[in-house]
């Protein structure tokens, strides 16, 4: 296995994504990272993520979460997130803030209060500094096996509000972060939304409500954790980010790792090269995709293994700091048009509009 990985993997070059895709007109090539990671106790790759050729964006990957921030009711904790926001000022780096609201990790003093309890909001406004975008909602839909239209999750935040058609923490979340800062980007960020499809087209309809009821909304995320050999193709993923910027928004690739099956072959490398390919040169392909995001970048740190039995190797990095070849395809996405067969998003694709 060393043998193969010596052989397939590129050695450590000069940074160079977020140069290439500042290049090529886009506002970022960024990495999430975690403070709490082992990353941060390894001199190399502290020194990758502070290379501002490499990446211009940072995302706090768990610190800015309920669970975090607000570990007990009315106290509240800003240094977990503050680091990783402090490196980011400190480099001049984009700061992308993640998330308000989701399913997950939330306070667990939440489970135990009522309506009447939580109505006042309790998570006070925090602007790190140098904050550009901030994801304000993340998955609030879920497309079940044998479901046709996604439903609303029954989330804490779902299920202590009173009885509405409408999901209203959604709309409370983005009025109560457009109150408290102007400047940044509000986002819904959700995964299966890639592609065409149900979830995406419900997507397309929040977006489109938020709009018609003057809710400010500025952007769509699109996690895009996906698996090699099944990631959504170039056609798709042009045609599905299209449909977002059409309704008046941004879209941008906010969690972009691509897992393979252990072990590493040549074979599922390069398939994960082709996919990182496709995901990075279809936002080049679309004005209004505004940047990319690797849902961090080194595969030690990587959330994949926990997760997925059998799976690993996602980032752009291995464990000894050589790059996957899915960093090349990158690196060809940022600098080639990467088009072949588009079709301008009509066609097969037409019904789900």
């Amino acid at each position: 296995m060393q043998l193969l990985l010596a052989v397939l993997a590129l050695p450590l070059a000069s940074a160079q994504l977020n140069e290439l895709a500042q290049k090529a007109g886009k506002l970022y090539f960024g990495t999430a990272t975690d403070n709490e990671d082992i990353g941060f106790q390894n001199k190399t790759y502290l020194q990758i993520l502070n290379d501002t050729k490499e990446f211009g964006q940072l995302t706090p990957s768990n610190g800015q979460k309920w669970f975090a921030v607000e570990p007990e009711l009315g106290v509240f904790n800003y240094s977990y997130g503050d680091v990783v926001a402090d490196i980011a000022t400190a480099n001049k780096q984009i700061l992308r803030c993640h998330n308000l609201v989701w399913h997950s990790q939330l306070a667990p003093w939440g489970y135990g209060i009522s309506y009447l309890e939580q109505r006042k909001p309790h998570r006070r406004s925090h602007r790190p500094r140098n904050q550009r975008s901030q994801t304000l909602v993340q998955p609030m839909l879920r497309l079940g096996r044998g479901q046709r239209s996604p439903q609303r999750r029954r989330d804490l935040s779902q299920r202590h509000l009173p009885p509405s058609p409408r999901p209203e923490y959604i709309r409370i979340a983005f009025r109560a972060a457009a109150a408290a800062d102007p400047h940044a980007k509000l986002y819904y960020n959700d995964y299966n939304i890639e592609s065409p499809n149900n979830k995406s087209a419900a997507v397309r309809a929040l977006v489109r409500d938020l709009k018609k009821e003057g809710i400010r909304i500025d952007g769509v995320g699109l996690q895009s954790h996906f698996t090699a050999g099944s990631a959504p193709s170039i056609d798709n993923l042009i045609w599905t980010m299209e449909g977002y910027t059409k309704l008046g928004v941004e879209v941008a690739l906010t969690e972009l790792d691509i897992r393979i099956m252990e072990p590493e072959t040549s074979s599922n490398l390069a398939q994960q090269s082709s996919d990182y390919k496709n995901a990075v040169g279809a936002c080049m392909l679309v004005d209004g995709c505004v940047g990319v995001t690797v849902w961090d970048f080194w595969d030690p740190v990587s959330w994949v293994p926990g997760v997925f039995t059998g799976m690993g190797s996602a980032c752009l990095w291995f464990g000894n700091f050589t790059k996957h070849p899915a960093y090349q395809g990158v690196v060809e996405a940022l600098t080639n048009d990467t088009r072949r067969g588009f079709g301008g998003g009509g066609g097969h694709n037409g019904g789900w509009w």
